[in-house]
């Protein structure tokens, strides 16, 4: 017989504003969800897009939550132990995840701009395939690959804004480990 596990959900707004209605709805579901089954309720901001970020979004969305009574287990201002909740607090983690994921192989810088991604992702519908970045910036990232991975992404990508992107060609599965 398995032992069950906890039950963790998490609501992960964004401060781009205030929480409207469908925010909140998620919120009360998941926690009343966690409640239910003794779980627990995890409040996580994803802030990692500042361009779009707003100003005293974080503290609404907390303040919200307070006046309506859905108080988070694990959260900014609680803790918990597998913080930090504040997604721009884990970009180190991130940048090393990603490092080691192009020094592997298993990723590739693209600079493709969202003009060039929105060409391809309109010619992928026409075709009705699933939108994905091409094989274009895979033969540059390998040409320049130990030039690349001797700087630090910011100054990589100094000039042209990059992504990395999961090199799967071939790839039967893929796993996200913890």
């Amino acid at each position: 017989m398995t032992q069950q596990q906890e039950v963790r959900v998490r609501y992960a707004p964004s401060p781009t504003g205030d929480p409207h209605v469908g925010n909140i709805r998620s919120a009360l579901f998941n926690w009343l969800y966690a409640r239910r089954t003794g779980g627990k309720f995890i409040l996580r901001i994803e802030d990692t897009d500042q361009m779009r970020e707003a100003a005293g979004s974080t503290e609404a969305i907390m303040e919200s939550l307070r006046w309506l009574g859905l108080e988070w287990d694990e959260g900014p201002g609680v803790g918990g132990p597998y913080g930090p909740y504040i997604q721009s607090e884990r970009l180190t983690r991130y940048k090393e995840a990603a490092r080691s994921l192009l020094e592997a192989g298993y990723a590739y810088q693209c600079y493709c701009t969202p003009e060039e991604l929105d060409v391809m992702r309109k010619e992928q519908q026409k075709k009705n395939l699933p939108p994905r970045a091409d094989d274009r910036d895979r033969a540059k990232f390998a040409k320049a690959q130990s030039y690349m991975l001797r700087r630090d992404d910011m100054l990589v990508c100094k000039n042209m804004r990059c992504r990395k992107r999961f090199e799967i060609t071939g790839v039967q599965s893929v796993a996200f480990l913890g």
